[in-house]
């Protein structure tokens, strides 16, 4: 059992392996008083009927959940009205069963998982959750690495552990980014947690960082000491001394060497001046012909005169860390919370043959590591998939997921492309769309003001109706009902001079006589209808009386002093009267 202040794991004695026969099993966890108590159950497999000889069973002061086992509905769920619950766990007579494992946590992180879940549980590609303290030790597969990325079958909290996101005796929040997968991913030792070399697989994933990670031992004036080195031999047996010079990660030869093969000694990077320093990278002699490599180290540090012990973070003791287990392998490991420092020293505590190692310390400015990343608080993402989401686990997956046929990649790509044609597709109807308002628009506008719409101060203007309307001048209108007065006259008030005028009016074919004149150019009977209305006469310089060129109207009869409306015919024949009216 794993606890922290805010979370914790529990898990049955041997999970996943079978529980012992016959056990009684109380403990009791509580998150800060005033807060809820949330418990997710990750696993639950407790063979007994009907729970009677062997249950799992949940009870506080003011209520109880349970028992539990394999026969019946396990939720996966609890939010308990207490910051306290006992944890009660009877076991009989049985051939199988794993136990159980449980995770808990206060209210405050109602986004908590178990440390069962797996990045493929999840279908977003960027989601954000919280880990609980405790799953480094969890059985579960992990393949990858922080830098390229991790297989979606991997446990999603013992990744964040490998990766350095969070720390095992804490637990925390993890901001999860998901990507399409690598045919091969590389494994190693990081924090504690042994990582998988893994194949290909349809998606991977990242944990966002800040970015304070690269290497801090390669820059200009580092300088490295020790407090011993080992006058040795080369591959090629001659004399080349293991100093502190050599214990830069990325140079080529053999490592330092301590010189004394007692405890005490120490590594020593002087950075030049005050960095963020957030892991360290060891390797071990890097020459196979000396198996030399450090099991375990702790680390000092300091700005001016005083050294620190780097200690864990719930307690004041030196925090030991994991080394390498061969020359060759790095292993990485990192500081939560990072340390702020100039000098670091390295003091191994458990080494193979002799003491040896080449150091890279991780990290970034001091000014640049106080600026953490900020992130969108949302509504916390607590969905599962449906499979996950309604049934438990029949048997947690311990061993290496199946590797994904190469066909996956082509349905993972099928599902890129799908939604990609459906907004091309509405991104086309859209411009259709926006083209046609536009002719409408256009259509609408078609008797607007000519002039360009003037910048500066906007202006609302009132477009004109859709509708076909013609305004006239007030002028205009007497004139206009004036014509229509004289045109409303009867043919005999008109004259018998206004009856003879070539031009002016005309007859139907069928009304031509023999011998007559061009029948354009006959006057119309005074007591026949008529049949066409005068016809407008255009003139390309003002008359005498002054008027403005364009098509003369016939003004009214009592515009004329003879009384007429219409003008006189030319003389001169029916073809020079027919020139005379102009027939358009």
């Amino acid at each position: 059992m794993v606890t922290s202040q805010d979370s914790g794991t529990m898990t049955s004695k041997n999970y996943p392996g079978t529980y012992p026969n016959h056990t009684i099993c109380e403990k009791t966890i509580a998150v800060p008083k005033g807060k809820k108590l949330l418990l997710r159950l990750g696993d639950v497999d407790v063979e007994s009927p009907a729970c009677a000889s062997a249950h799992l069973l949940f009870t506080s002061s003011v209520e109880q959940h349970g028992p539990y086992c394999r026969s019946v509905t396990v939720p996966r769920k609890l939010l308990l009205n207490t910051s306290e619950v006992t944890v009660h766990f009877q076991s009989g007579s049985h051939i199988s069963g794993r136990g159980f494992l449980l995770n808990y946590a206060s209210s405050d992180h109602p986004d908590l998982i178990t440390c069962l879940e797996r990045g493929n549980h999840y279908l977003k590609t960027e989601f954000s959750k919280f880990c609980p303290a405790g799953c480094r030790d969890v059985a579960g597969d992990i393949f990858g690495n922080t830098v390229d990325g991790y297989r979606d079958t991997s446990l999603l909290c013992k990744a964040a552990i490998h990766a350095g996101a969070i720390a095992d005796e804490l637990g925390g929040r993890v901001h999860v980014l998901q990507h399409r997968g690598l045919s091969r991913y590389q494994g190693g030792l990081a924090n504690g947690v042994l990582s998988k070399d893994g194949s290909l697989s349809g998606k991977r994933f990242l944990f966002a960082s800040d970015d304070c990670s690269r290497a801090l031992s390669s820059d200009p004036g580092v300088q490295f000491r020790a407090s011993s080195s080992w006058p040795g031999v080369s591959d090629s047996e001659k004399p080349a001394p293991w100093s502190a010079s050599q214990a830069q990660l990325q140079d080529q030869g053999p490592s330092w060497a301590a010189g004394i093969d007692e405890q005490g000694e120490w590594l020593q990077i002087d950075l030049g001046e005050e960095k963020k320093i957030t892991g360290i990278r060891t390797t071990g002699s890097t020459q196979p012909n000396f198996n030399f490599y450090v099991k375990s180290f702790v680390v000092n540090f300091k700005n001016s005169s005083q050294w620190r012990t780097y200690t864990g973070v719930l307690d004041n003791e030196e925090k030991v860390f994991q080394g390498n287990s061969n020359w060759r392998d790095p292993v990485r490991n990192n500081f939560i919370p990072p340390l702020v420092a100039r000098y670091v020293r390295v003091l191994p505590r458990a080494w193979h043959q002799r003491a040896a190692l080449k150091v890279e310390l991780l990290g970034c400015l001091s000014a640049q590591g106080d600026q953490s990343p900020v992130w969108r608080e949302a509504r916390p993402d607590t969905e599962l998939s449906a499979k996950t989401e309604d049934e438990l686990p029949s048997e947690p997956d311990t061993h290496p997921a199946e590797e994904v046929p190469p066909g996956a990649a082509g349905l993972n790509t099928t599902a890129v492309a799908i939604p990609l044609v459906l907004l091309g597709v509405l991104l086309l109807a859209g411009v259709g769309l926006f083209a046609a308002l536009r002719r409408k628009k256009k259509a609408e506008n078609v008797y607007a003001s000519p002039e360009p719409l003037k910048t500066g101060c906007w202006k609302q203007v009132k477009h004109p109706s859709a509708e076909f309307t013609i305004s006239y001048h007030s002028d205009d209108e007497e004139t206009r009902k004036l014509g229509l007065e004289c045109y409303r006259q009867p043919l005999d008030a008109v004259g018998a001079d206004s009856a003879s005028r070539a031009g002016s009016t005309f007859r139907p074919t069928d009304a031509r006589e023999d011998g007559d004149a061009h029948e354009y150019a006959l006057p119309l009977p005074r007591a026949g209808p008529e049949y066409a209305t005068p016809i407008a006469t255009p003139r390309d310089t003002p008359a005498a009386g002054g008027h403005a060129p364009g098509y003369l109207v016939p003004p009214p009869a009592c515009a004329f002093p003879g009384g007429s409306g219409y003008d006189r015919p030319r003389a001169g024949g029916a073809d020079g009267d027919a020139r005379g009216g102009r027939l358009l």
